[in-house]
């Protein structure tokens, strides 16, 4: 898997982000539709899977990334800066924050800049790693863009 596969996979994948997403809902049935004869009940059960059919292609509601790393943070233990550092950022996901895998991701981002001035690449792949996370279902504030 890809070094920002990895990431988004940390991110949509938590359990905070199950949470903020909320489970469907499951229409409860009347007490009418309960003392159907059988055959009827299946039939209105048919129609019912039918008519929910099209709402299940519909998109899964985007996933508040800043609450996911929030809540990963508390959990963590560690004071660590992901709000700004590509390399603390890494740390949270429990990703190798080394200079090989940070110049992977870069590579895969598709940094133009020179990677052995790591501060400036580093500063590029936060930006571009939250704005991805944007264009992949992710709800992301400017602040952290």
């Amino acid at each position: 898997m890809s070094v920002f596969g990895s990431i988004m996979s940390k991110i949509f994948h938590h359990p905070q982000a199950a949470q903020a997403q909320g489970q469907p809902q499951v229409a409860a049935q009347s007490p009418a539709a309960a003392a159907q004869s059988p055959a009827a009940a299946a039939q209105a059960s048919a129609a019912s899977a039918t008519a929910q059919a099209p709402a299940a292609a519909t998109p899964a509601p985007a996933v508040d990334v800043e609450a996911v790393l929030q809540a990963m943070a508390q959990d963590s233990g560690q004071t660590l800066d992901w709000r700004h550092s590509i390399v603390d950022l890494m740390k949270l996901l429990s990703i190798d924050p080394s200079l090989a895998n940070r110049k992977q991701l870069a590579a895969e981002l598709g940094y133009a800049g020179d990677t052995s001035d790591s501060a400036a690449m580093n500063i590029w792949l936060h930006k571009q790693v939250m704005a991805k996370l944007a264009e992949n279902g992710g709800l992301v504030p400017d602040s952290l863009r």
